[in-house]
């Protein structure tokens, strides 16, 4: 009798792999507008700090992490053309773990979620549908130039800097908060369209209709310098005209600093967009704290 030792087939993924399904990077965005939220509702964060804690777990690793997840399990087969090194397309992460830990990490949203209050909870329903609403079939917006980037930068940017203040104030937030929130929310869709450059090739051959796929890179990117802008500009002329001048010009500075960025980037999209996304995004995002800090001191008046 011989017994034959064979090497099993790996049959769960381990820590390494499940967190780069996550994607860690991903995760910045909307703790950062978490954290502006907070801080642009003028509560004391001393007096609420489990409150900023939490919220920005669910918003980053949580809520966040579980869109990619779901996303990466309804993008595998794009993602063998595009970028067949990932977890799923290459095997590293077995059978149909990838959903089982989207559909997991959906649950475990909505019970955190559930601990921020009514408002904080109905904000994490809307990006926990959201994130599936944009990966899924048959609806799958991420398919669509227009709804797919403004439905992430929605909620990449806009409903966590929203959360961000209810959760705080345990109520709906000034109108001001709103405001400013929507307008970077809109700013964020020309930051997704600048992603959607490294994806082209995939995207053309499985029918995604990226706006750099449908316009061309080109056009496409000149678009999603208008997005950027444009929202900033409303930015800065509310800042203004809210009697906060300082604040006003220390954005429209930044803004200056991304027209500057930009041109190069308009030079040659498909090459410097990742470029943008580390120079320009980062003067974008810093727009946004100085801008919370300079609400903080107008809500309510």
């Amino acid at each position: 009798m011989s017994v034959t030792n064979s090497k099993q087939p790996t049959t769960y993924p381990n820590f390494l792999v499940v967190l780069e399904l996550l994607k860690p990077i991903t995760w910045f965005p909307p703790m950062w507008a978490y954290a502006c939220g907070v801080i642009s509702s003028g509560a004391s964060i001393a007096e609420n700090l489990d409150l900023l804690i939490l919220g920005i777990i669910v918003a980053g690793p949580v809520v966040c992490g579980m869109s990619q997840a779901a996303n990466d399990w309804c993008d595998r087969h794009v993602d063998t053309i595009n970028e067949p090194n990932r977890p799923i397309p290459s095997g590293r992460m077995p059978g149909n773990w990838g959903l089982k830990i989207a559909l997991g990490m959906t649950l475990l949203a909505l019970v955190l979620g559930w601990q921020l209050g009514i408002w904080g909870f109905i904000s994490t329903i809307f990006a926990a549908l959201a994130a599936w609403v944009y990966s899924i079939e048959p609806i799958r917006l991420k398919k669509s130039g227009i709804w797919g980037p403004g439905l992430v930068g929605l909620c990449y940017e806009g409903i966590p800097w929203f959360t961000g203040a209810a959760v705080m104030l345990q109520a709906f937030p000034d109108t001001k908060i709103i405001l400013v929130a929507i307008a970077y929310a809109i700013g964020a869709h020309g930051i997704m369209t600048l992603n959607d450059f490294k994806a082209l090739k995939g995207d053309k051959a499985l029918g995604i209709n990226s706006l750099p796929v449908q316009l061309g890179p080109d056009r496409a990117a000149k678009i999603a310098c208008y997005v950027m802008a444009v929202p900033q500009i409303f930015v800065v002329a509310l800042l203004y005209t809210w009697g906060l001048p300082l604040f006003s010009a220390f954005v429209l500075l930044l803004v200056f600093g991304q027209f500057i960025a930009m041109r190069r980037l308009l030079s040659d999209p498909e090459r410097y967009a990742p470029w943008y996304n580390s120079t320009g995004v980062l003067m974008f995002v810093s727009g946004m704290m100085v801008c919370s800090i300079g609400i903080s001191q107008a809500v309510g008046q």
